[in-house]
Protein backbone atom coordinates (compact mmCIF):
# COMPACT_ATOMS: atom_id res chain seq x y z
CA UNK A 1 0.00 0.00 0.00
CA UNK A 2 1.46 3.42 -0.91
CA UNK A 3 2.34 5.77 1.93
CA UNK A 4 0.88 9.27 1.57
CA UNK A 5 2.26 12.07 3.71
CA UNK A 6 0.74 15.53 4.12
CA UNK A 7 2.84 18.35 5.55
CA UNK A 8 1.12 21.51 6.79
CA UNK A 9 2.63 24.96 7.18
CA UNK A 10 1.00 26.82 10.07
CA UNK A 11 0.88 30.56 9.44
CA UNK A 12 1.17 33.22 12.08
CA UNK A 13 -2.20 32.99 13.86
CA UNK A 14 -2.19 36.67 14.78
CA UNK A 15 -2.04 37.60 11.10
CA UNK A 16 -3.91 34.74 9.42
CA UNK A 17 -6.44 33.28 11.84
CA UNK A 18 -8.75 31.97 9.14
CA UNK A 19 -6.14 30.63 6.76
CA UNK A 20 -6.11 27.05 5.74
CA UNK A 21 -2.97 25.34 4.76
CA UNK A 22 -0.65 24.26 2.09
CA UNK A 23 -1.06 20.52 1.64
CA UNK A 24 1.45 18.38 -0.11
CA UNK A 25 0.89 14.74 -1.00
CA UNK A 26 4.24 13.11 -1.19
CA UNK A 27 5.85 9.78 -0.54
CA UNK A 28 8.74 7.64 0.52
CA UNK A 29 10.29 5.91 -2.46
CA UNK A 30 7.80 5.92 -5.35
CA UNK A 31 4.60 6.08 -3.27
CA UNK A 32 2.49 9.28 -3.46
CA UNK A 33 2.96 11.89 -0.71
CA UNK A 34 1.31 15.15 0.37
CA UNK A 35 2.60 18.29 2.16
CA UNK A 36 0.36 20.98 3.58
CA UNK A 37 1.63 24.52 4.18
CA UNK A 38 -0.07 27.53 5.76
CA UNK A 39 -2.40 25.64 8.07
CA UNK A 40 -4.78 27.57 10.21
CA UNK A 41 -8.32 26.42 10.89
CA UNK A 42 -9.21 25.33 7.36
CA UNK A 43 -5.87 23.67 6.74
CA UNK A 44 -5.86 21.71 9.97
CA UNK A 45 -9.44 20.61 9.38
CA UNK A 46 -8.80 19.19 5.91
CA UNK A 47 -5.39 17.89 6.98
CA UNK A 48 -6.97 15.98 9.86
CA UNK A 49 -9.51 14.39 7.51
CA UNK A 50 -6.84 13.47 4.97
CA UNK A 51 -4.69 11.86 7.68
CA UNK A 52 -5.48 8.17 7.31
CA UNK A 53 -2.58 5.96 8.46
CA UNK A 54 -4.51 2.74 7.88
CA UNK A 55 -4.66 3.59 4.19
CA UNK A 56 -1.13 4.96 4.01
CA UNK A 57 -2.07 8.65 4.22
CA UNK A 58 0.13 10.51 6.71
CA UNK A 59 -0.07 14.23 7.48
CA UNK A 60 2.75 16.41 8.80
CA UNK A 61 2.57 20.02 10.00
CA UNK A 62 5.01 22.80 9.17
CA UNK A 63 4.46 25.42 11.87
CA UNK A 64 5.57 28.91 12.81
CA UNK A 65 3.84 30.63 15.73
CA UNK A 66 1.98 27.42 16.61
CA UNK A 67 5.06 25.23 16.69
CA UNK A 68 5.62 25.01 20.45
CA UNK A 69 1.94 24.32 21.20
CA UNK A 70 1.55 21.68 18.48
CA UNK A 71 4.93 20.03 19.08
CA UNK A 72 4.54 19.83 22.86
CA UNK A 73 1.02 18.40 22.57
CA UNK A 74 2.04 16.03 19.80
CA UNK A 75 -0.82 17.14 17.58
CA UNK A 76 -3.99 19.20 17.23
CA UNK A 77 -7.25 19.04 19.21
CA UNK A 78 -10.22 19.00 16.82
CA UNK A 79 -13.78 19.93 17.86
CA UNK A 80 -16.32 19.19 15.13
CA UNK A 81 -20.12 19.11 15.01
CA UNK A 82 -19.85 16.73 12.05
CA UNK A 83 -17.09 14.34 13.13
CA UNK A 84 -17.11 14.81 16.90
CA UNK A 85 -14.12 15.68 19.06
CA UNK A 86 -10.85 13.95 18.26
CA UNK A 87 -7.08 14.40 18.46
CA UNK A 88 -5.14 14.70 15.23
CA UNK A 89 -1.63 13.25 15.58
CA UNK A 90 0.45 14.15 12.52
CA UNK A 91 3.56 12.29 11.46
CA UNK A 92 5.90 15.29 11.70
CA UNK A 93 5.67 18.71 13.33
CA UNK A 94 8.18 21.06 11.66
CA UNK A 95 9.21 24.57 12.81
CA UNK A 96 9.94 25.81 9.28
CA UNK A 97 9.78 25.10 5.56
CA UNK A 98 13.52 24.42 5.59
CA UNK A 99 13.14 21.75 8.27
CA UNK A 100 10.42 20.06 6.24
CA UNK A 101 12.82 19.66 3.32
CA UNK A 102 15.17 17.56 5.49
CA UNK A 103 13.05 15.56 8.00
CA UNK A 104 14.81 14.42 11.18
CA UNK A 105 13.77 12.35 14.18
CA UNK A 106 13.45 15.40 16.44
CA UNK A 107 10.48 16.56 14.38
CA UNK A 108 8.47 13.36 14.66
CA UNK A 109 5.21 13.79 16.57
CA UNK A 110 5.73 10.21 17.74
CA UNK A 111 9.48 9.53 18.19
CA UNK A 112 8.97 5.88 17.23
CA UNK A 113 8.07 6.81 13.66
CA UNK A 114 10.19 6.11 10.61
CA UNK A 115 12.62 8.56 8.99
CA UNK A 116 12.59 8.73 5.19
CA UNK A 117 15.79 7.91 3.33
CA UNK A 118 17.60 11.13 2.31
CA UNK A 119 16.82 12.08 -1.26
CA UNK A 120 13.49 10.24 -1.31
CA UNK A 121 11.32 12.98 0.17
CA UNK A 122 9.16 13.97 -2.79
CA UNK A 123 5.59 15.19 -2.99
CA UNK A 124 2.71 14.96 -5.40
CA UNK A 125 0.28 17.60 -4.07
CA UNK A 126 1.05 20.93 -2.46
CA UNK A 127 -2.14 22.53 -1.12
CA UNK A 128 -2.15 26.24 -0.30
CA UNK A 129 -4.85 27.66 1.96
CA UNK A 130 -3.17 30.78 3.28
CA UNK A 131 -4.84 34.14 2.88
CA UNK A 132 -4.06 35.51 -0.59
CA UNK A 133 -2.22 38.80 -0.03
CA UNK A 134 -0.32 39.59 -3.26
CA UNK A 135 0.22 43.19 -2.11
CA UNK A 136 2.03 41.89 0.99
CA UNK A 137 3.95 38.80 -0.15
CA UNK A 138 4.35 36.46 -3.10
CA UNK A 139 3.44 33.07 -1.67
CA UNK A 140 4.27 31.41 -4.99
CA UNK A 141 7.87 32.44 -4.40
CA UNK A 142 7.88 31.40 -0.75
CA UNK A 143 7.29 27.77 -1.68
CA UNK A 144 10.04 27.63 -4.31
CA UNK A 145 12.47 25.91 -1.94
CA UNK A 146 9.95 23.12 -1.38
CA UNK A 147 9.46 22.73 -5.11
CA UNK A 148 13.22 22.61 -5.73
CA UNK A 149 13.79 20.19 -2.85
CA UNK A 150 11.27 17.71 -4.23
CA UNK A 151 11.76 17.53 -8.01
CA UNK A 152 9.15 15.50 -9.85
CA UNK A 153 7.43 15.46 -13.21
CA UNK A 154 3.98 14.89 -11.73
CA UNK A 155 3.58 17.48 -8.97
CA UNK A 156 0.43 19.53 -8.44
CA UNK A 157 -0.29 22.72 -6.51
CA UNK A 158 -3.82 22.95 -5.11
CA UNK A 159 -5.00 26.46 -4.22
CA UNK A 160 -7.80 26.57 -1.63
CA UNK A 161 -8.08 30.34 -1.35
CA UNK A 162 -10.66 33.08 -1.59
CA UNK A 163 -10.60 35.54 -4.43
CA UNK A 164 -10.24 35.88 -8.17
CA UNK A 165 -6.90 35.51 -9.94
CA UNK A 166 -5.16 33.69 -7.09
CA UNK A 167 -3.92 30.98 -9.47
CA UNK A 168 -2.04 33.20 -11.91
CA UNK A 169 1.17 33.83 -9.87
CA UNK A 170 1.60 30.08 -9.46
CA UNK A 171 0.88 29.39 -13.11
CA UNK A 172 3.43 32.01 -14.21
CA UNK A 173 6.11 30.59 -11.91
CA UNK A 174 5.41 26.84 -12.14
CA UNK A 175 2.90 26.31 -14.94
CA UNK A 176 5.36 24.67 -17.33
CA UNK A 177 6.30 21.94 -14.86
CA UNK A 178 3.49 21.60 -12.32
CA UNK A 179 -0.25 21.02 -12.55
CA UNK A 180 -2.28 23.85 -11.00
CA UNK A 181 -5.57 22.91 -9.33
CA UNK A 182 -8.02 25.54 -8.11
CA UNK A 183 -10.32 24.86 -5.16
CA UNK A 184 -13.16 26.64 -3.37
CA UNK A 185 -14.52 25.63 0.03
CA UNK A 186 -17.43 26.79 2.16
CA UNK A 187 -16.21 25.15 5.37
CA UNK A 188 -16.68 27.16 8.58
CA UNK A 189 -13.83 26.60 11.04
CA UNK A 190 -11.81 28.66 13.50
CA UNK A 191 -8.67 28.30 15.56
CA UNK A 192 -9.88 29.11 19.07
CA UNK A 193 -6.41 28.80 20.58
CA UNK A 194 -3.01 27.50 19.51
CA UNK A 195 -3.43 23.87 18.57
CA UNK A 196 -7.22 23.79 19.05
CA UNK A 197 -9.49 23.89 15.97
CA UNK A 198 -13.28 24.25 16.07
CA UNK A 199 -15.12 23.03 12.97
CA UNK A 200 -18.52 24.75 13.03
CA UNK A 201 -20.36 23.51 9.96
CA UNK A 202 -20.11 22.52 6.29
CA UNK A 203 -17.38 20.49 4.59
CA UNK A 204 -17.96 21.03 0.86
CA UNK A 205 -14.98 21.66 -1.37
CA UNK A 206 -14.98 22.10 -5.16
CA UNK A 207 -11.80 21.37 -7.15
CA UNK A 208 -10.81 21.66 -10.80
CA UNK A 209 -7.77 22.23 -13.06
CA UNK A 210 -6.47 25.68 -13.97
CA UNK A 211 -4.79 26.42 -17.31
CA UNK A 212 -5.74 30.09 -17.64
CA UNK A 213 -8.26 29.21 -20.31
CA UNK A 214 -5.71 27.56 -22.60
CA UNK A 215 -7.69 24.32 -22.75
CA UNK A 216 -8.51 24.91 -26.43
CA UNK A 217 -4.85 24.36 -27.44
CA UNK A 218 -3.19 20.94 -27.75
CA UNK A 219 -0.87 21.61 -24.81
CA UNK A 220 -3.77 23.08 -22.87
CA UNK A 221 -5.93 20.01 -23.46
CA UNK A 222 -3.10 17.79 -22.23
CA UNK A 223 -2.67 19.96 -19.13
CA UNK A 224 -6.41 19.89 -18.49
CA UNK A 225 -6.51 16.09 -18.79
CA UNK A 226 -3.65 15.75 -16.31
CA UNK A 227 -5.35 18.28 -14.05
CA UNK A 228 -8.61 16.31 -14.01
CA UNK A 229 -6.66 13.14 -13.22
CA UNK A 230 -4.97 14.83 -10.27
CA UNK A 231 -8.26 16.38 -9.20
CA UNK A 232 -9.98 13.00 -9.03
CA UNK A 233 -7.07 11.46 -7.10
CA UNK A 234 -7.12 14.22 -4.49
CA UNK A 235 -10.89 14.15 -4.16
CA UNK A 236 -10.74 10.40 -3.54
CA UNK A 237 -8.38 10.98 -0.61
CA UNK A 238 -10.78 13.57 0.82
CA UNK A 239 -13.77 11.26 0.46
CA UNK A 240 -11.91 8.45 2.19
CA UNK A 241 -11.42 10.91 5.06
CA UNK A 242 -15.15 11.56 5.34
CA UNK A 243 -15.47 14.65 3.09
CA UNK A 244 -18.32 13.15 1.07
CA UNK A 245 -19.21 16.40 -0.68
CA UNK A 246 -15.79 16.94 -2.25
CA UNK A 247 -16.66 17.52 -5.91
CA UNK A 248 -14.74 17.79 -9.17
CA UNK A 249 -15.35 20.38 -11.89
CA UNK A 250 -13.84 21.24 -15.24
CA UNK A 251 -11.97 24.54 -15.46
CA UNK A 252 -14.93 26.67 -16.58
CA UNK A 253 -17.26 25.22 -13.94
CA UNK A 254 -14.70 25.76 -11.19
CA UNK A 255 -14.19 29.39 -12.17
CA UNK A 256 -17.97 29.83 -12.06
CA UNK A 257 -17.93 28.48 -8.50
CA UNK A 258 -15.06 30.83 -7.63
CA UNK A 259 -16.82 33.92 -9.03
CA UNK A 260 -20.04 32.94 -7.28
CA UNK A 261 -18.24 32.81 -3.95
CA UNK A 262 -16.61 36.15 -4.73
CA UNK A 263 -20.10 37.62 -5.09
CA UNK A 264 -20.69 36.68 -1.45
CA UNK A 265 -17.25 37.66 -0.17
CA UNK A 266 -17.10 40.96 -2.05
CA UNK A 267 -20.50 41.93 -0.66
CA UNK A 268 -20.24 40.73 2.95
CA UNK A 269 -16.56 41.20 3.85
CA UNK A 270 -15.95 44.89 3.09
CA UNK A 271 -19.49 45.85 4.14
CA UNK A 272 -18.92 44.36 7.60
CA UNK A 273 -15.80 46.49 8.05
CA UNK A 274 -17.44 49.66 6.74
CA UNK A 275 -20.54 49.14 8.92
CA UNK A 276 -18.37 49.10 12.05
CA UNK A 277 -18.46 45.36 12.60
CA UNK A 278 -22.04 44.38 11.80
CA UNK A 279 -22.39 40.55 11.70
CA UNK A 280 -23.72 38.87 8.56
CA UNK A 281 -27.27 38.27 9.81
CA UNK A 282 -27.52 41.81 11.16
CA UNK A 283 -26.54 43.26 7.79
CA UNK A 284 -29.06 41.27 5.74
CA UNK A 285 -31.88 42.11 8.16
CA UNK A 286 -31.31 45.84 7.68
CA UNK A 287 -33.29 47.02 4.65
CA UNK A 288 -30.73 49.56 3.42
CA UNK A 289 -27.78 47.21 3.85
CA UNK A 290 -29.68 44.33 2.28
CA UNK A 291 -30.28 46.43 -0.84
CA UNK A 292 -26.57 47.32 -0.90
CA UNK A 293 -25.46 43.70 -0.48
CA UNK A 294 -27.74 42.53 -3.28
CA UNK A 295 -26.43 45.30 -5.50
CA UNK A 296 -22.85 44.17 -4.85
CA UNK A 297 -23.68 40.56 -5.71
CA UNK A 298 -25.44 41.56 -8.92
CA UNK A 299 -22.38 43.59 -9.95
CA UNK A 300 -20.22 40.48 -9.58
CA UNK A 301 -22.76 38.35 -11.46
CA UNK A 302 -22.75 40.81 -14.38
CA UNK A 303 -18.94 40.84 -14.38
CA UNK A 304 -18.85 37.02 -14.35
CA UNK A 305 -21.08 36.93 -17.42
CA UNK A 306 -18.58 39.08 -19.32
CA UNK A 307 -15.38 37.49 -17.98
CA UNK A 308 -16.47 33.84 -18.15
CA UNK A 309 -18.91 34.12 -21.03
CA UNK A 310 -21.59 32.36 -18.97
CA UNK A 311 -25.03 33.91 -19.48
CA UNK A 312 -27.09 34.13 -17.42
CA UNK A 313 -25.00 34.07 -14.25
CA UNK A 314 -25.53 32.23 -12.05
CA UNK A 315 -26.37 29.59 -14.66
CA UNK A 316 -29.32 27.22 -14.43
CA UNK A 317 -28.75 24.49 -11.86
CA UNK A 318 -27.33 21.18 -13.09
CA UNK A 319 -26.28 17.98 -11.34
CA UNK A 320 -22.74 19.36 -10.95
CA UNK A 321 -23.35 23.10 -10.63
CA UNK A 322 -25.87 24.47 -8.14
CA UNK A 323 -25.29 28.19 -7.60
CA UNK A 324 -27.83 30.19 -5.59
CA UNK A 325 -29.36 33.51 -6.61
CA UNK A 326 -28.60 36.71 -4.69
CA UNK A 327 -32.00 36.61 -2.96
CA UNK A 328 -31.49 32.99 -1.90
CA UNK A 329 -28.06 33.82 -0.47
CA UNK A 330 -29.44 36.73 1.54
CA UNK A 331 -32.33 34.66 2.90
CA UNK A 332 -29.97 31.88 3.94
CA UNK A 333 -27.66 34.39 5.64
CA UNK A 334 -30.50 35.51 7.92
CA UNK A 335 -30.03 32.23 9.81
CA UNK A 336 -26.28 32.71 10.24
CA UNK A 337 -26.55 34.46 13.60
CA UNK A 338 -23.15 35.48 14.92
CA UNK A 339 -21.39 34.80 11.62
CA UNK A 340 -18.64 37.34 10.92
CA UNK A 341 -16.64 37.72 7.70
CA UNK A 342 -12.92 36.96 7.97
CA UNK A 343 -11.99 40.41 6.64
CA UNK A 344 -13.64 41.98 9.68
CA UNK A 345 -11.44 39.91 11.97
CA UNK A 346 -8.37 40.98 9.99
CA UNK A 347 -9.32 44.64 10.34
CA UNK A 348 -9.95 44.34 14.07
CA UNK A 349 -6.58 42.62 14.61
CA UNK A 350 -4.73 45.16 12.51
CA UNK A 351 -3.86 42.50 9.93
CA UNK A 352 -3.70 42.92 6.16
CA UNK A 353 -7.05 42.42 4.42
CA UNK A 354 -7.57 40.44 1.20
CA UNK A 355 -8.55 43.58 -0.71
CA UNK A 356 -6.80 42.74 -3.97
CA UNK A 357 -8.16 39.24 -4.60
CA UNK A 358 -11.67 39.95 -3.28
CA UNK A 359 -12.16 43.46 -4.70
CA UNK A 360 -9.25 44.67 -6.81
CA UNK A 361 -8.84 41.67 -9.13
CA UNK A 362 -12.58 41.32 -9.91
CA UNK A 363 -12.83 45.07 -10.60
CA UNK A 364 -9.85 44.96 -12.97
CA UNK A 365 -11.06 41.80 -14.74
CA UNK A 366 -14.49 43.35 -15.25
CA UNK A 367 -13.07 46.65 -16.49
CA UNK A 368 -11.00 44.78 -19.08
CA UNK A 369 -14.32 43.49 -20.46
CA UNK A 370 -15.96 46.92 -20.36
CA UNK A 371 -17.99 46.29 -17.19
CA UNK A 372 -17.97 48.81 -14.34
CA UNK A 373 -18.51 47.81 -10.69
CA UNK A 374 -19.25 51.11 -8.88
CA UNK A 375 -20.26 49.61 -5.53
CA UNK A 376 -17.17 47.40 -5.31
CA UNK A 377 -14.93 50.20 -6.63
CA UNK A 378 -16.13 52.55 -3.88
CA UNK A 379 -15.53 50.00 -1.11
CA UNK A 380 -12.13 49.09 -2.57
CA UNK A 381 -10.97 52.73 -2.64
CA UNK A 382 -12.24 53.45 0.88
CA UNK A 383 -10.74 50.34 2.47
CA UNK A 384 -7.38 50.69 0.70
CA UNK A 385 -7.04 54.19 2.12
CA UNK A 386 -8.28 53.13 5.56
CA UNK A 387 -5.77 50.28 5.67
CA UNK A 388 -2.93 52.54 4.50
CA UNK A 389 -3.71 55.21 7.11
CA UNK A 390 -3.98 52.58 9.86
CA UNK A 391 -0.63 51.07 8.91
CA UNK A 392 1.04 54.48 8.55
CA UNK A 393 -0.22 55.54 11.98
CA UNK A 394 1.02 52.30 13.52
CA UNK A 395 4.43 52.75 11.90
CA UNK A 396 4.62 56.36 13.11
CA UNK A 397 3.67 55.36 16.67
CA UNK A 398 6.35 52.67 16.65
CA UNK A 399 9.00 55.11 15.46
CA UNK A 400 8.01 57.65 18.10
CA UNK A 401 8.17 54.98 20.81
CA UNK A 402 11.61 53.86 19.67
CA UNK A 403 12.84 57.45 19.56
CA UNK A 404 11.47 58.09 23.06
CA UNK A 405 13.14 54.94 24.39
CA UNK A 406 16.45 55.93 22.80
CA UNK A 407 16.20 59.43 24.32
CA UNK A 408 15.44 58.00 27.76
CA UNK A 409 18.39 55.62 27.52
CA UNK A 410 20.67 58.51 26.55
CA UNK A 411 19.41 60.62 29.44
CA UNK A 412 20.29 57.87 31.91
CA UNK A 413 23.85 57.87 30.62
Amino acid sequence: MPVVVIHVYLCNIEQRLETGALFMLFAYSNAPRVREMGAGAVGCFYGSRLHNPEKGVLVSLICRSNYKAIASAGGVTMKSRTFGDYFFTPEYVFPSIEAAATPSKEHLAKPSGAIPTPGLVTWDYLVVTTKALPDVSDDSGRISSLVKASPSNSQSIVLIQNGVGVEEPYRKRYGDGLTILSAVTVVSAEQIENGVIKHNRWTRISIGPYTDGSGHTEDGRAATAEGMKKTLEFIQLLKEGGIKDAEEHDERELQAVRWHKIAINAAMNPSAVLSNGAPNATMVKDSELREHLKGCMLEVFRAAEAVLGIRPFPPAKTDKLKLATADAILTSTERNEGGRPSMLGDWERGAAMELEVILGNPIRAAKAKGVEMPRLQSMYALLKMAQKRRDDERKKAKQEKEASSAFAAGARL
